[in-house]
């Protein structure tokens, strides 16, 4: 269970996105919603040429990958290789 702190630095997160979207200056996005109940949910949506979206969500899975690393304490590869194992497993539709 998340302490008070956590939840405040999980809502100026929340925050701070939000203010980030708004702007609409984005040409590529990606939010995956876990939920309490353990449902997902994820939106993934470009405005990039079909060339160029396999960069951009390489981008996108990079800088998700670096950040759950670094909060995690685990290294880039394993994570890489946790998400691989879990993407495989998963049922998701758009």
């Amino acid at each position: 269970m998340a302490d008070e702190a956590d939840g405040d630095e999980f809502e100026q997160v929340r925050e701070r996105a939000i203010a980030a979207l708004e702007r609409g200056d984005s040409v590529s996005i990606y939010l995956g919603l876990v939920h309490d109940d353990g449902a997902n949910e994820y939106y993934f949506g470009n405005d990039v040429e079909e060339r160029e979206l396999r960069e951009a969500a390489t981008e996108q899975l990079g800088m998700l990958t670096r950040v759950l690393a670094d909060q995690s304490g685990a290294s880039v590869e394993e994570i890489a290789n946790l998400a691989a194992e879990r993407a495989e497993a998963m049922n998701l539709q758009p």
